[in-house]
Formats: structure tokens, C-alpha cells, sequence
């Protein structure tokens, strides 16, 4: 992996492909290669003439870990993906992400328009407006000695992944106490960039795509059908559709 210096300590990051740059920000508790690499984003955008750009963002992966979910908020996020375009000297980049990572991209969107060619907020829908549901179940599932003694089902699915991507479970805590910040629907009114909402049909977590598509001017909605959030992002019918709305946004 590569690294830069991001907002406040370093990011790193994997590349792949050549062409236009599509930058890839992954979900909560994941990296960028269990997100982007392994499920075959970066070689299938790679494959239809793009450079694949996809970083693991603070407090996941190789970045640096912080343990204030002050640390973690939308905005910070997203000045750290923002720092990646100008250390490759990127003026504009399409930015993809799933669901935290779909947060991120819209806070970018929303600061610095100029820097985003499109985006698509995959694997949120909804609940970017609503809020997430209460963090404190996932965090303590996270902080947690033993994986036994979690009893909740989506909070021990979260510890169970966090283990298996050998994760810091105590940045991830933090991280979590701060992903309810929401995106407010006015504030989404005022986005001016092209922009894809994709969500699975199954995915509870999320919330459909629909109302959040419909808060933004021009969005256009994906339905991915039988798919849950965990399910979702390595769908060929998610890959296809985001491809086709790229390159039509060109």
C-alpha cells in the first residue's frame, strides 16, 4: 500500500488501473481491499477504463487509528479523501461509496463540488437523512472481551466482521459513536453533482433508496433486488449499474 498525509495523521491507500479516477470509500469496520479489492470493484473499473483509487480510512485498515469519535465525523472524513485527490494531483474524480463510505462522499460533495465529478452513495439510503439506529449496542459488541457475550444480532455481526478483518475494535468503537451524524435532507437539497442512491432491496440498515434519491435534485435510485447490506456491495447488478451511470455522466 501506498500512503499520504491525511487531515491528521497517515492515510493509505491502494490504486489500480489507468484512466479517469473514480475514488472508492469503503463501509464501516471494512478496508479498502476487503471493500473494493476483493469483491472485484477495482479489477471490474479497472477493466472498462478507469483508475480505481481506494483508500482505508482513518481508524481502519493500515491508516492511522484515533480513539475520540470526535475524530470520525463526516466532515474530517471526508478532508481526508479530499487531501487524496491533491496528493495525486486529481482536479476532479468520481467518488463512490458504501455506506459509511456513502456518507463520506456526500459531505465531500457538499465542501468541495468542484473536486467531484458524480457520485454514488451505495449502501445508505434513507437512513442518510433519518440517522442510523443507536450506536451503543455495536460499540460495546466491539469493546467486548469475548464474542460470546454478544447477544445482539447486527451488533454481533459487526464484531464478527471486525475480528475477521483483524481490525483496532477500539478506533471502530469510536468510529461508530459518531456515525449517527446524519446528512440533512437541506443540505442535501444543495448538492450539484450528479448522483446515484443504490441500496439493496433487503437492507433494513440502510433504508431504501428512494427518499433519499428524491432529496437530492436529479438523483436517480438503484434498487439492488434480494440483497442485504452486507450482501449488496459485491453485486454484479450494483457493479453494472454504477458503471453504466458513470460513464453516462461523462
Amino acid at each position: 500500500m501506498d500512503w499520504f498525509a491525511g487531515k491528521d495523521g497517515r492515510i493509505a491507500y491502494i490504486a489500480e488501473g489507468e484512466g479517469e479516477p473514480v475514488l472508492l470509500i469503503h463501509g464501516f469496520a471494512s478496508n479498502a481491499r476487503t471493500n473494493w479489492r476483493d469483491t472485484g470493484w477495482m479489477r471490474f473499473l479497472a477493466g472498462h477504463g478507469f483508475r480505481a483509487i481506494a483508500p482505508d480510512n482513518r481508524g481502519h485498515g493500515h491508516s492511522d487509528k484515533f480513539y475520540d469519535p470526535e475524530a470520525y465525523t463526516g466532515p474530517a472524513m471526508a478532508e481526508d479523501a479530499l487531501r487524496l485527490l491533491d496528493h495525486l494531483e486529481i482536479a476532479k474524480a468520481d467518488a463512490v461509496g458504501y455506506s459509511m463510505g456513502a456518507r463520506i462522499a456526500a459531505f465531500l460533495a457538499l465542501a468541495h463540488p468542484e473536486r467531484v465529478r458524480a457520485a454514488v452513495f451505495a449502501g445508505l439510503g434513507a437512513n442518510m437523512i433519518h440517522g442510523m439506529r443507536d450506536p451503543r449496542p455495536i460499540a460495546a459488541a466491539l469493546l467486548a472481551d469475548d464474542v460470546a457475550e454478544v447477544t445482539e444480532p447486527q451488533a454481533r455481526a459487526f464484531r464478527a466482521f471486525a475480528d475477521r478483518t483483524k481490525s483496532d475494535r477500539r478506533a471502530l468503537a469510536a468510529c461508530i459513536m459518531a456515525s449517527p451524524e446524519r446528512a440533512p435532507d437541506q443540505e442535501l437539497g444543495r448538492l450539484s453533482v450528479p448522483v446515484l442512491v443504490a441500496v439493496g432491496t433487503e437492507d433494513t440498515m440502510a433504508g431504501p433508496a428512494q427518499p433519499l434519491a428524491d432529496a437530492i435534485p436529479g438523483a436517480e435510485a438503484l434498487d439492488i433486488p434480494g440483497r442485504d447490506h452486507m450482501k449488496a456491495v459485491g453485486d454484479r447488478a450494483l457493479m453494472e449499474g454504477v458503471l453504466e451511470f458513470l460513464k453516462r455522466k461523462r
